[in-house]
């Protein structure tokens, strides 16, 4: 047997020994998650900076800290969640009992993606954990000193067996994925994430697919540039592009373009300085193969602003693009870099046609000081999430689902989210063995002439 089947082996004997059933040992494990978190804050900083040239206060802000929140929610909310959910009873049922009892799905697997390699990780197990389940990790291989820093922190502070962290590469991952799990929530493209669907159809195991997608952003004449311009260059620009939230492209009428372009340098010299090579604040690309690509979707295209890279470092200048043609490759997939393409559209409604021509995305931005255009934005389009006269920020509300639709994916978690996707809700109704007068007219024989009440 492969040392990786005696690893879920071993997760699945220690879920079924019970001991993740108690709600005190689940607010153990979370508790000493927590402390996991503060503790070696800094060598998780270390780890993002090594991949992604992050700095421990974008460390912080943009990772750790949506762990720790989750983790304070769950600790608050669990021991009301774990309770049997009562439920309305019919006219029969009056005299039963009738509720909902959930319970841990059994062994999780949970696949992390390499751009916000700590969140995407931990964030899904805080819930998982809550929820009572063993739970495998398997870190994503680019993010690699993030990879090896789990593997080796988790086990120092959480249940051996139960939580075990798998790393390595694409051998790996088949392997782990021919074993038989009780869910499996991946987070990455859509083209692994087909699959891994294929791969849980096997043993019909049940996933959630945080997917990407091109995320729309329309701009509308009516709005304060100045400032949408700066939230969205801040949701762009932030970790090189690479964040599966980040607004791909704007859509804005071609009378504003021109506005939209010097607000969004301006925005972006503010946060990055002249050469945003020398910010501090400023990422890298994760790959070399993702550095060409990125580079290959700025050939042919009008460069308003930025464009060049340094293949040594993965360094590409925040870049922006105009009047973009939509049959471009920079249109054709989802970008994940600091590549900003403008397309122009005469209208709201062409903006809407825009974006139902193509696949859903997982967040959708729209920028006006309108409520109608807002509501009819969303009323008439779909996508996981919106942010109006934002960008990123829904993401950060644990009362709203996190996820996607359609090629953005499918299923969600986040606060009571996240326990309800890692629960089974089990229907139960418990009757009396007395009482049996009223259900007489249930057995056979039947009457002969039917009576309609």
């Amino acid at each position: 047997m492969s040392k990786i089947s005696e690893v879920v082996q071993r997760a699945r004997a220690a879920f079924n020994s019970g001991r993740t059933r108690p709600l005190q040992f689940r607010i153990q494990q979370l508790e000493a998650l927590r402390r996991m978190i503060k503790e070696r804050e800094r060598d998780i900083a270390d780890a993002l900076a090594a991949d992604l040239h992050r700095n421990e206060w974008n460390s912080y802000n943009e990772e750790l800290v949506y762990c720790l929140e989750e983790i304070e929610y769950m600790l608050k909310k669990l021991p009301e969640w774990v309770l049997d959910e009562p439920v309305e009873k019919t006219a029969r049922t009056q005299q039963d009992e009738c509720y909902i009892h959930s319970e841990p799905m059994g062994v999780v697997l949970i696949i992390g993606t390499w751009n916000y390699p700590f969140d995407l990780t931990i964030q899904p197990m805080v819930g998982a954990i809550a929820a009572g389940n063993a739970v495998i990790l398997k870190p994503s291989e680019l993010s690699e000193n993030m990879a090896s820093l789990l593997a080796t922190i988790i086990p120092q502070y959480l249940d051996k067996d139960l939580y075990p962290v798998i790393n390595g590469g694409v051998p790996e991952t088949t392997e782990v994925l021919k074993e038989r799990f009780d869910y499996i929530l991946y987070t990455g493209s859509t083209g692994v994430g087909k699959i891994i669907m294929t791969a849980a159809a096997k043993h019909l195991t049940p996933v959630t697919l945080e997917l990407g997608g091109k995320s729309p952003c329309y701009v509308d004449k009516d709005c304060d540039l100045d400032v949408a311009c700066r939230r969205i260059a801040w949701g762009k620009y932030m970790n090189s592009g690479q964040t599966c939230v980040a607004p791909d492209y704007i859509l804005c009428d071609p009378s504003i373009q021109n506005q939209v372009v010097e607000k969004l340098k301006k925005a972006v010299k503010e946060f990055y300085g002249e050469d945003a090579k020398k910010s501090r604040d400023y990422g890298r690309i994760i790959s070399s193969r993702h550095f060409q690509r990125l580079m290959g979707l700025i050939e042919g295209q009008k460069v308003a602003y930025g464009g060049t890279g340094d293949a040594a470092t993965r360094y590409i200048a925040p870049t922006i693009l105009t009047d973009v043609d939509p049959q471009t490759p920079v249109m054709q997939e989802e970008i994940f870099g600091p590549i900003m393409p403008i397309v122009c559209v005469r209208s709201l409604e062409e903006a809407i046609q825009f974006i139902n021509q193509r696949e859903k995305p997982l967040a959708l931005y729209v920028f006006s000081q309108n409520d109608k255009v807002i509501k009819k934005m969303i009323a008439e389009t779909s996508s996981g999430g919106v942010t109006a006269n934002d960008v990123i920020i829904h993401l950060s509300v644990h009362s709203l689902p996190f996820g996607g639709v359609g090629n953005s994916g499918m299923g969600c978690y986040h606060g009571k989210y996240s326990f309800m996707t890692f629960s089974h809700r089990r229907s139960c109704l418990v009757r009396s063995l007395q009482k049996e007068d009223p259900f007489k007219d249930r057995y056979p024989p039947s009457p002969a002439k039917m009576t309609h009440h």
